[in-house]
Formats: C-alpha cells, structure tokens, sequence
C-alpha cells in the first residue's frame, strides 16, 4: 500500500480539487482510500457527497473544572495560571461576613463576600498547574471533546475525515488518528493507495499528514509569493525525507510567475508534473458535487489525467 499525500505552502491554491480529481482517476484503476487531514477546515466532502457510516468523538486534551462548593476564594489559581484562564469572582454588595479575600485577609477589599473561582474553556491550557497548587483540592481536570472524526463511504472509496471544534488545538494529534484509520482500513482490505489531502502550510498538522508518506504532491499558485510559498513546503518534505512532486494551479493566469516557478524547480531537481490552467468547469464541478475529471474532459481534466499518470509511474503502482 502507498501513500500519496497532497500539500501546499498556503491556503486557496486548489489542493483540494486535486486531490479529488486524482481520487477519481486513481479509484478508476485500483482500489484505494481516501483521508481529509485538513481537520480545521476539511472540505474533500463537498466533492465526494460521503455517506457517513461511523461517527467518533475525539478527546483532545484536559480543561480544569473548580467546584464552586468546594472553592475558597484564595486566588492561588489564578496567580499560577500562565494563560488568563482563571476567572475571578464578581464582588458582591457589602457584607458583615469576614470571609473575604485570601482567607479572610481580602486582597478584593473589607466588606466584600468572596465567591467561587471560576475557569474559561477556551483559554485553558489543560497545564493543571492550578490543580497541583489548589490548597483545598477543589480543582479536578476533566478530558474533553475536541472534535469529531468519520468514517463514511464514497462512490470512489472509503473517507475518513474528520471535524476539529472552534477554538480546539491538537489538530496534528486528530490528523494523526484519520490517517492512522484510513491506513488500517487500507492494510485490512488490501487497498493499493491511500490519498491524503493535507492541510495548508507547514504546521503540526502538515508534518502529521506527511508522515510515512511515500509521495508528496505539491500544488503552488502562480503568484508573486508562490515561489516562496513552494520554498516553505518544500523544506517540510525535505525534512522529512518525502520526495516531491510540484503541480502549477491555474498556471495560464500569470505565464511569467509559472515559468519562475518552472525554473525554480528546475534548478532544485523538483520534477514539474503538470501546468493545470484555469477554467470554470472546476467551478462548475463542485457545484455538482463532482470531482472536475468526472464533470468534464475539457483542458483542466486532461492536464489531471497526465498528472496522474506521472504520479502512477513515480509510486510504481
């Protein structure tokens, strides 16, 4: 089984409409699987109408939790709290009562109750610092759900994709878990390809997505930071020891950046597989829920299709 993994330097460039295309064309010939590792914004769906099968939440750290019974008010956690994820409480009106403040003393003021502490979601850390220092022990770290990922079933094959929730991290922890089920899936029916649709950039879930990959396809723009742009990615892969492929998206836009980025290749021994130029019926094809390969055979499919062929023969399938 090979992996085929298809990244770019940044966001927009039509990664995803590759790889749906090369799943298509791949899916013709050969069985495969399929997995979307951009888990913070994954859009392979739109253009392979999935029928979900199964559906898993994904627990993607710990969140401190204060039991408002059980807290006194002396404010330690929120002085160890690294990230301002420690709420204090609002002061009430006057009261003869004497506990306020730290036990009594009040850095909050004479005369005013102490109520509970309290922890935002989204700004912690899950550290447990607080935990640790709580003198009462009314803190406790609680896992939560970051996330959901999916197995569903394609006319091309099964996907495996997955939904991380706002404000969530450990994307690279989730990327990492939809590929590793995409694979199993691919060894435990015999599937020749996996094709993973990566993400954008050169972050955690980029490395996550290339690992173990035998191919890298990478899909660059022809604009003024696409040389730059393939540079970063590039860099990533060689890193990592993936070898590379490069693909111009919408190449005919600006001839004089695609033929920089031509060289650029050349003189990095980077082999050019494709000029894909622009043309509507992309568009066309995702409001069709289609892949563009499948929508038409106009000039975009034709440069897919040569595409592919050069990626069949660098994985010798």
């Amino acid at each position: 089984m090979k992996q085929l993994v298809i990244l770019s330097g940044k966001g927009g460039t039509g990664k995803t409409t590759v790889a749906a295309a090369l799943a298509h064309l791949a899916s013709a010939e050969m069985p495969i699987v399929m997995a979307d590792a951009d888990v913070d914004a994954a859009n392979l769906e739109l253009v392979l109408s999935p029928q979900v099968q199964e559906t898993h939440d994904f627990i993607g750290g710990q969140v401190a939790i204060i039991d408002p019974d059980d807290c006194i008010a002396c404010g330690i956690c929120a002085d160890v709290c690294r990230f301002e994820a420690v709420i204090p409480p609002s002061p009430h009106p006057p009261s003869p009562s004497p506990e306020i403040g730290r036990g009594g003393g009040g850095r909050r003021g004479e005369g005013v109750r102490a109520s509970a502490y309290s922890i935002d979601p989204i700004a912690c850390e899950g550290c447990a610092s607080c935990f640790y220092q709580c003198p009462v022990e009314a803190i406790r770290m609680e896992e939560q759900t970051a996330g959901r990922w999916f197995r569903s079933d394609t006319r091309f094959g099964p996907l495996f994709h997955a939904h991380l929730f706002a404000a969530q991290e450990n994307s690279g922890k989730l990327v990492t878990l939809v590929k590793q089920q995409a694979r199993l899936r691919a060894l435990d029916e015999g599937r020749k390809l996996l094709i993973v649709d990566g993400p954008p950039g050169i972050g955690c879930p980029v490395i996550s997505a290339s690992a173990g990959a035998d191919l890298a396809l990478l899909v660059v723009e022809p604009t003024i930071s696409g040389v730059h742009d393939l540079e970063r990615i590039l860099a990533t892969t060689n890193h990592f020891g993936v070898p590379a492929l490069v693909c111009i998206n919408k190449a005919d836009i600006n001839p004089s950046r695609a033929d920089e980025i031509s060289a650029f290749c050349a003189a990095q021994g980077i082999a050019l597989v494709g000029r894909v130029p622009y043309d509507t019926a992309v568009t066309e094809a995702m409001v069709q829920g289609l892949p563009v390969t499948a929508f038409s055979n106009g000039l975009v499919s034709q440069a897919l299709r040569h595409i592919w062929v050069q990626i069949r023969e660098a994985l010798e399938l």
